[in-house]
C-alpha cells in the first residue's frame, strides 16, 4: 500500500495535501453565498429567513457528522500508515453501513419532526412554510450529503485530498447552474420556488456522489471494496465503538463554537443594529480567515495518524511544528491584508457612509488578529486527535470560549460597552493556545489511541 504521507518532506506534504482541503472549504462557503443570493434577491426576505432558521439545523446535523467523519479518517489513515488493508477494508465497510443507516434513520425523523422544530425555533410566521418545504427537501438529500461526507473522509483518510477536491468543485458548480433553473422553472421544469434552491443541493449531491464512486472502481481504488468483499459491510460493533467514541467529542467541538457565537452575539444585539451589523459583517470576514487554520489542522491529523499507524513519531513532532508554522504564516497574511484593505472589505457587506463601517473598522483591529493564537490551538489540536486524545482539546475550547470569553465580556460589558466584547476574543484566544501548546507539551496525547484493533 502506498502511504504518501509517512514518507518525503513533510513540509511540502503537508502544504499539498492541505491546499485541496483550505479551497473545498472555501468552495462550500462561496456556494452557500450564492444560493442565499438567489434566494434572498429573488424571493425575498422572508424566504431569506426561511433558508437560515433550515441551515441552522442543517449546521447542527453536519457538526454532528463532522466528528464521525474525522473519527473514520483518522482510523483509516493509521490502518494505512501500519499498512493492514485488511483492516482499513473492514473500518470502510462497517463506517459506510453505519453512516448509511444513520443518515436514513435522520432523514426520516427530520421529515416528520421538521415543522415542531422550526416552531420551537420561533421562525417568523411568514417564513415558516417556506421553511418546511425548504428542509423536506434537505432531509431527502440528508443520506447523499452523510455518504458523500464519508467517502471523502475515506479518501482523505487515504492520503488524497485532491480528488474530494475535484469532485467538490463539480458539486459546487451543478449546485450553482441548478439554483436558478429549479427555482424558477425552466422548459419542462416547473418554478419550486425556494424548495428548488435545496433540490439543486440534492441533485448536486446525488450526481457528484455517484460520479465519486464510479471514479474510484474504475480506478481501482484500493479501499474500494468487490463482491467478494460484501460481507465487510456487516457492522463491526468495535469499530462503532470507536467512531463513536472518538467522533462525540470531536462533534462537541463544533457546538461549542456554534454555543460561542451564539452567546457572543446575544451580548453584541445590546447596542443596536449598527454595531450588529458590523459584527455580522466581521463574521463573514473571520469566516475566511480562520479556513487555512482549520484546512491545515484537517491535513496534520490525516498525515499524523498515518505516522502514528507506521510509528514514525519523530515525524509527528516535524509534523506539528511544521502545521504551526503554516497555520501562523496563512492566518497572518490574511489578517495583515484585511488590516491594509480595511473599510474596503466591510464595504462588500456594508453600504457606503453606514455607521456600522466605523465600529467594523475598530472591531477588526482590536479582534481579526486573535485568530492567528486560535490558529495555532486548532493546528495543535489536529495532531494529538490523530492518536485518540480528543477529550483534551474539548476540555480547552470551553474552558476558553465559554467559561472565558463570554463571562468575561458580560462582566466587564457595563464598564466597557462593546469593547468588552471584542477584547474578549484576544483574551480567550490567546488562552486556547497557551493551553494548547502545554498539553502538547506535557499530555498524555502519545499514549491515547483508537483502537485496539489498529494494528502498528
Amino acid at each position: 500500500m502506498q502511504r504518501s504521507l509517512t514518507e518525503g518532506s513533510i513540509r511540502v506534504g503537508l502544504f499539498r495535501f492541505s491546499l485541496p482541503i483550505l479551497f473545498a472549504n472555501i468552495l462550500q462557503s462561496l456556494n452557500g453565498s450564492v444560493n442565499s443570493i438567489w434566494v434572498g434577491r429573488f424571493l425575498g426576505e422572508a424566504a431569506l429567513t426561511a433558508t437560515s432558521n433550515a441551515n441552522t439545523v442543517m449546521f447542527l446535523l453536519i457538526g454532528a457528522a463532522f466528528g464521525v467523519a474525522l473519527a473514520a479518517t483518522i482510523l483509516i489513515g493509521q490502518c494505512i500508515g501500519a499498512n493492514n488493508l485488511p483492516e482499513t477494508k473492514r473500518v470502510v465497510g462497517t463506517s459506510a453501513t453505519f453512516f448509511a443507516g444513520i443518515s436514513v434513520a435522520m432523514a426520516v425523523a427530520g421529515l416528520a419532526l421538521c415543522r415542531p422544530l422550526l416552531v420551537a425555533m420561533s421562525t417568523p410566521a411568514d417564513s415558516l412554510p417556506l421553511a418546511v418545504a425548504y428542509m423536506r427537501v434537505i432531509f431527502l438529500a440528508l443520506p447523499c450529503l452523510y455518504l458523500y461526507a464519508f467517502v471523502m473522509a475515506v479518501l482523505r483518510g487515504a492520503g488524497d485530498s485532491k480528488t474530494p477536491f475535484y469532485f467538490m468543485l463539480l458539486s459546487v458548480a451543478i449546485d450553482i447552474a441548478l439554483n436558478p433553473v429549479f427555482i424558477f422553472g425552466l422548459g419542462p421544469i416547473p418554478r419550486l420556488g425556494i424548495a428548488g434552491s435545496a433540490l439543486a443541493t440534492f441533485v448536486a449531491q446525488a450526481v457528484s456522489l455517484a460520479a465519486l464512486i464510479r471514479h474510484l472502481y474504475r480506478r481501482r481504488h484500493i479501499l474500494c471494496l468487490h463482491h467478494s468483499e460484501l460481507a465487510l459491510l456487516k457492522v463491526d460493533w468495535s469499530v462503532v465503538a470507536t467512531l463513536v467514541k472518538k467522533g462525540v467529542p470531536m462533534s462537541a467541538q463544533m457546538l461549542v463554537l456554534s454555543l460561542s457565537g451564539v452567546l457572543m452575539i446575544t451580548l453584541v444585539n445590546r447596542f443596536g443594529v449598527d454595531t450588529t451589523a458590523a459584527f455580522g459583517a466581521a463574521l463573514q470576514i473571520w469566516n475566511y480567515i480562520q479556513m487555512p487554520a482549520f484546512a491545515v489542522a484537517m491535513g496534520m491529523s490525516a498525515m499524523t495518524a498515518q505516522n502514528v499507524g507506521a510509528g514514525k513519531w519523530h515525524r509527528v513532532t516535524r509534523i506539528a511544528r511544521v502545521g504551526v508554522l503554516y497555520s501562523v504564516l496563512l492566518t497572518g497574511s490574511i489578517v495583515l491584508a484585511i488590516e491594509l484593505l480595511d473599510t474596503a472589505v466591510f464595504g462588500l457587506f456594508l453600504p457606503a457612509g453606514s455607521a456600522a463601517l466605523a465600529i467594523a473598522t475598530h472591531l477588526n483591529r482590536i479582534v481579526t488578529g486573535s485568530f492567528i493564537f486560535f490558529g495555532v490551538s486548532v493546528a495543535l489540536f489536529g495532531v494529538v486527535r490523530a492518536t485518540g486524545a480528543v477529550m483534551a482539546p474539548l476540555v480547552i475550547l470551553t474552558v476558553a470560549l465559554l467559561v472565558v470569553r463570554f463571562p468575561l465580556a458580560q462582566v466587564l460589558l457595563d464598564s466597557y460597552h462593546a469593547d468588552a466584547v471584542w477584547w474578549s476574543f484576544p483574551v480567550s484566544s490567546v488562552l486556547a493556545a497557551i493551553l494548547a501548546a502545554l498539553y502538547y507539551r506535557y499530555g498524555g496525547w502519545r499514549r491515547a489511541h483508537m483502537s485496539s484493533a489498529v494494528a502498528s
